[in-house]
């Protein structure tokens, strides 16, 4: 499990450990420049025969500091190494002119001058060479300007593999590390050229914005350093995120029922899952649910139908139960077997008064249920439904259905990042999840799932966990199934919904490029195994 801060929390530790007398905010600098060129030779080992070359362009503040380290320690071990300031040496803070002072005796320092006669322009034809962006830190609050050309050098340096790469400490500049998003400032007049790495080495834990909106495609590869805090690490996390397997085998293993090989089981113990669907030629994106459903452990799952669906459902189906389900009070009928302990509600259910009377039912059941799709769009047309949430339920809206749902918080999410903090996904997500008393899931390559007591993950499909393939028609209906079966079998919301959302990932990892829908259930098993259940 990563721990996700945010930058103040980041700053508290910072402050904590040089208030406590344990450590200068100098010996911290110097650590963060020690972690930059380690991280470098770990990624790179290449890089460790000297001589190379290092472009270092050092911001006005400690972020600049650290950019100082690197290029004394990178001179040390035999680099040619330019250093460029942006901005007045003599406006420092002191640890950062301490650095600066330390690297002039050692070389010298140009002032960036973004364009024109003079203007940045690096050759970066020869080789193995290295741009650094000690510009702007976790800290940044307002958009940066002027450093388009050094941003267009970035661009033509990064992803080239050998012979130029672009290291970033902590985050790239101009990216805020509360949201991920880039401080633009607003005004689409404006060229602000974004900075672009390959490494991006952050301090002590990840940020949110290293796993957020425009923060990983700019972020490149994400190492964390130790700089010595681990003891004053009490601050709670913003978010979590899950990056292995170990969180979530243990929940596999415990949950209820747990998939474990030392487990004596039946059906009914593993739960029994409704997934409702529409009406004909509506119906696969409810089998795809029902078959996540199935896959991830649910010990029966029942496809309610409508009459007219039911032959079309029969013939494409075994291991699946099939149960009419006309209308709400058949549903209701349906429900007083206590042994159905987990609802899906929305994959092709349709917008009609059926369907809208089928999700009335099914919350004031207050059966654990996911509502996803149609079921959303439905909630957010007719305030009675969004009052009858309750704490046992699941939302998983994509995007346009969260806009649809929380148009306010959407609309702030959506709007240019002018200053930071930024309002990010994750402020977004929790403030959803508190204003409707339930779990809420929102969908995206930066999945992020919270809980109206605050907690809160990212699931974030980026870096070595990417997956660009699961963006086809149906993923995101068994997604729904796997959250549902899961709840079936007796997991807590807030786990179900995490728990899915990092098997779906992996499931699609597993199958890898040619992914469709179908193929997320197949490939659970594979994941389980790796998971040595």
């Amino acid at each position: 499990m990563i721990r996700l801060l945010s930058a103040a929390q980041m700053r508290a530790v910072e402050q904590a450990a040089i208030g406590s007398g344990d450590v200068t905010g100098l010996e911290l600098m110097e650590r963060a420049g020690r972690g930059v060129v380690a991280a470098m030779f770990d990624v790179w080992p290449e890089l460790q025969v000297a001589p190379l070359r290092a472009i270092i362009l050092c911001g006005p503040g400690n972020n600049g500091g650290d950019g100082f380290v690197v290029a004394r320690l990178l001179h040390v071990l035999g680099w040619e190494v330019e250093v460029f300031l942006y901005g007045e040496a003599g406006a420092l803070p002191k640890d950062a002119k301490t650095n600066y002072d330390r690297w002039r005796t050692l070389g010298t320092v140009s002032r960036y001058v973004d364009a024109g006669e003079g203007g940045f322009a690096p050759d970066l034809s020869g080789e193995s060479t290295l741009l650094v962006d000690a510009l702007f830190g976790t800290g940044l609050s307002r958009p940066v300007e002027g450093l388009n050309a050094f941003g267009r050098a970035t661009q033509a340096a990064a992803g080239r593999g050998r012979g130029a790469r672009v290291v970033a400490i902590d985050i790239p500049s101009g990216v805020c590390a509360d949201s991920g998003k880039r401080l633009t400032g607003g005004d689409p007049n404006r060229e602000v050229v974004e900075i672009r790495a390959d490494l991006t080495v952050s301090f002590h834990a990840e940020k949110l914005g290293h796993r957020l909106a425009d923060g990983p495609r700019l972020c490149g590869k994400v190492v964390v350093k130790s700089i010595g805090l681990e003891r004053l690490a009490k601050t709670p996390a913003t978010a979590t995120a899950d990056s292995d397997n170990r969180a979530v085998r243990l929940v596999l293993r415990s949950g209820l029922g747990g998939l474990g090989k030392d487990r004596q089981t039946h059906k009914y113990a593993q739960g029994h899952a409704l997934v409702l669907s529409g009406g004909s030629g509506r119906t696969g994106a409810a089998r795809l649910a029902a078959r996540g459903a199935l896959r991830v452990g649910a010990g029966l799952v029942t496809l309610g139908v409508p009459p007219a669906a039911q032959q079309e459902i029969a013939c494409q189906i075994t291991a699946l139960m099939l149960r009419r389900v006309a209308d709400a009070s058949a549903l209701s009928t349906v429900l007083e077997d206590a042994r159905l302990t987990a609802l899906c509600l929305g994959p092709g259910l349709g917008l009609e008064d059926r369907a809208r009377a089928l999700v009335a039912t099914a919350l004031v059941s207050r059966r654990a249920v996911v509502l996803d799709a149609d079921a959303l769009t439905l909630i957010g047309r007719d305030p009675a439904l969004f009052g009858a949430l309750h704490a046992g339920c699941v939302l998983t809206p994509h995007g346009g259905e969260f806009a649809r749902l929380f148009p306010d918080i959407a609309a702030r999410l959506a709007a240019l990042a002018r200053s930071g903090p930024a309002y990010s996904k994750v402020d977004a997500t929790r403030e959803a999840a508190a204003r409707a008393g339930c779990v809420v899931l929102f969908k995206g390559p930066d999945t992020v799932i919270a809980a109206p007591d605050g907690r809160c993950a990212v699931n974030a499909a980026s870096y070595e966990r990417a997956a660009p393939w699961l963006a086809t028609a149906g993923s995101g209906d068994v997604l729904a199934g796997l959250i549902a079966g899961l709840l079936a079998r007796g997991f807590d919301p807030m786990q179900a919904a995490q728990t899915a959302a990092w098997l779906h990932v992996e499931a699609a990892r597993a199958f890898g490029p040619g992914l469709i829908a179908e193929d997320l259930p197949e490939a659970l098993p594979t994941v389980f195994r790796s998971l040595g259940l």
